[in-house]
């Protein structure tokens, strides 16, 4: 069988679908499955082998350019012909489009896009579809999220074959946009969800948030929860006498609750309990929220624990392994309800006990590994009271530690997430 996975590059931040979409297609192809996975908008930013086809499709250039100016005329067509031109499209990882991701912005364009043949970039669609009917012959298409399900109709009637669809958290972008923007994404979404035959959810929670949202057949979604490659995580083992250390990985914005990680580690550091008591922040900053870490600078510097605070910034997959070495406690307290809990995983895999907001997928993931506590959503003081409990007991936080590590290796692997997935694509095959 031949597959076809369509995924999003995210230009130049590392993106937790993208990592995931590539560490999937990757294990995927290395049991021996034929998936070729198919860039849309950039090429994929991620932190293992990139395992993507060299073309972009739906250059972002040239999607913008096409929605910006519809009508055609020469110097419009030459301008898009520059703009899609491949060369150009790979340098778009060279560049922080942060602000040119946000849905309140690109309101339109989503619609536009979600429209399909019937939508601005019906060119770039019919590009891709003679691609992948010429030259790649997929026996089915994966589709990686329904914010992108604007072209299978077209794939569906021009190739025939089986469509999956992943749900993997559209629903952030989905909030962000204006109404009725929103409602009238989440109708186009509903239309194209008619021409897929099977869901892939990353969680229980979203299969049973989002899927009620579009009104899908729980009989027509499976659960793959997510894997990670683990052959190069080391076990965490910290020398003694040393300041504890609380961790945090994930994109800065406010979603992401690091002002909520803050005022929890203030109050922990004014408590006197935890004398040198660090925090250690890495992930990818667009300018878009300079403002955002600016505030956070601030109130560090107003506590007087600036000193005790450490942001690394964007790190490569090495940086990332020895960063999470550095940690006694993990804690990423997202304001929105994560359905995936990537950086959770990668925390556990290197020995890491985690404290998370008690909403989205953290509830099960630590269910299913016990290696966490849960804390209040958006609640610093709760927040706090948690990592205290951690980093008072040692033996609880070694308890955590062998419990999640132990967890991931058995059930979290890049491998299991890889067999489970090619199991639906047969079983979609066969209806």
């Amino acid at each position: 069988m031949t597959v076809a996975y369509i995924a999003t590059g995210a230009a130049n931040m590392y993106c937790g679908s993208c990592m995931r979409d590539n560490t999937l297609v990757a294990a995927m192809q290395s049991l021996g499955h034929d998936v070729a996975m198919i860039p849309l908008y950039t090429p994929l930013r991620v932190d293992e082998e990139n395992v993507s086809e060299g073309h972009v499709f739906y250059g972002g250039i040239a999607a913008y350019l096409l929605q910006r100016f519809p009508r055609q005329s020469t110097w419009r067509d030459a301008l898009i012909r520059v703009a899609g031109a491949q060369p150009i499209v790979q340098l778009l990882p060279h560049f922080d489009i942060g602000a040119a991701v946000d849905p309140a912005a690109n309101a339109e364009m989503t619609l536009s896009m979600l429209r399909g043949e019937m939508g601005h970039q019906s060119s770039l669609l019919q590009e891709m579809v003679d691609w992948l009917a010429s030259t790649l012959q997929p026996d089915l298409v994966h589709v990686t999220n329904t914010l992108i399900s604007g072209p299978v109709r077209a794939i569906k009637q021009a190739l025939n074959v089986p469509i999956v669809c992943g749900l993997h958290g559209e629903d952030i972008f989905l909030d962000g946009l204006p109404e009725p923007y929103r409602q009238q994404a989440l109708a186009l979404i509903r239309e194209n969800a008619a021409h897929i035959d099977h869901f892939i959810a990353i969680s229980q929670y979203y299969a049973d948030y989002f899927g009620g949202l579009l009104g899908l057949d729980p009989a027509k979604i499976t659960l793959v929860r997510p894997g990670i490659y683990l052959q190069d995580y080391p076990r965490t083992f910290l020398p003694p006498n040393r300041p504890p250390t609380i961790g945090y990985l994930a994109r800065i914005s406010p979603e992401k609750g690091l002002h909520i990680l803050v005022e929890a580690f203030v109050r922990l550091c004014q408590s006197g309990e935890f004398p040198g008591l660090r925090l250690r922040v890495a992930g990818y900053l667009s300018r878009a929220h300079t403002g955002y870490i600016q505030g956070i600078y601030r109130r560090v510097q107003a506590a007087g624990v600036h000193k005790q605070v450490e942001i690394i910034g964007t790190v490569d997959r090495q940086q990332k392994l020895a960063f999470l070495q550095s940690l006694d406690v993990f804690s990423l307290p997202t304001v929105y309800r994560d359905p995936k809990g990537l950086p959770v995983l990668e925390a556990w895999a290197s020995g890491v006990p985690v404290v998370q907001p008690a909403h989205g997928a953290f509830p099960e993931l630590i269910a299913a590994t016990g290696g966490g506590l849960l804390h209040r959503p958006q609640d610093p003081l709760d927040l706090s009271d948690k990592l205290a409990a951690l980093l008072r007991d040692t033996a609880l936080r070694q308890r955590l530690n062998q419990c999640g590590h132990t967890a991931v290796h058995a059930h979290f692997s890049a491998e299991r997430m890889a067999t489970e997935t090619i199991q639906v694509y047969q079983r979609v095959a066969r209806l």
